[in-house]
């Protein structure tokens, strides 16, 4: 591939998540923290426990709707709020690039638990929060029945990944960076 294509479909790529993404990135607080309710609550009839795990957690961190797009190269963006004690204390965005085989349109929500105190001041002590370099999210699988492995829920950050099915299996959240935005 010539350098001229691949900044094509660089640009291509980029234009498709950014078309994708325009309603989330002209969220409001209002609407955020209202999309992170409806988030919550399909979280907590998706998996057994989630209303337990995120009254233990220091902190959770939701994004509701994060658009996956590309063609040959892609990106994703999403907006959330970081909640604690049931009150939203931050706006964060999260946005990563990839390279690969890729086309089309994905969106998914996001949902990361901060089970300690010192796993949710390393995350706010920075400015933009680099998954897999900064902080490791351990991501929690569900097995039958809706039983969540207990050995995972015992790391400092844990992660959820749901589609409109449920819960995805087999994602990652590595190079996602994520950083705190005004509103």
């Amino acid at each position: 591939m010539t350098t001229k294509s691949l900044m094509l479909a660089a640009i291509a790529a980029m234009a498709l998540v950014m078309t994708a993404a325009h309603d989330a990135k002209a969220a409001s607080a209002y609407e955020i923290d209202a999309d992170v309710d409806a988030a919550l609550h399909r979280f907590y009839h998706t998996v057994g426990g989630g209303r337990d795990l995120v009254r233990d957690a220091a902190a959770v961190l939701v994004f509701p709707s994060v658009v996956k797009a590309g063609m040959g190269f892609g990106g994703e963006y999403g907006e959330g709020a970081l909640r604690r004690g049931g009150y939203t204390e931050g706006y964060y965005n999260t946005v990563s690039a990839s390279v690969g085989f890729q086309l089309g349109v994905q969106a998914r929500t996001v949902i990361i638990l901060f089970m300690t105190e010192s796993a949710l001041a390393s995350f706010q002590r920075k400015h933009g929060w680099k998954v897999g370099v900064d902080g490791s999210v351990t991501l929690v699988t569900v097995g039958v029945g809706g039983s969540i492995d207990t050995n995972q829920i015992k790391k400092p950050v844990i992660g959820f990944i749901l589609d409109q099915k449920g819960l995805m299996y087999n994602l990652t959240l590595e190079g996602s960076k994520i950083s705190r935005i005004d509103r």
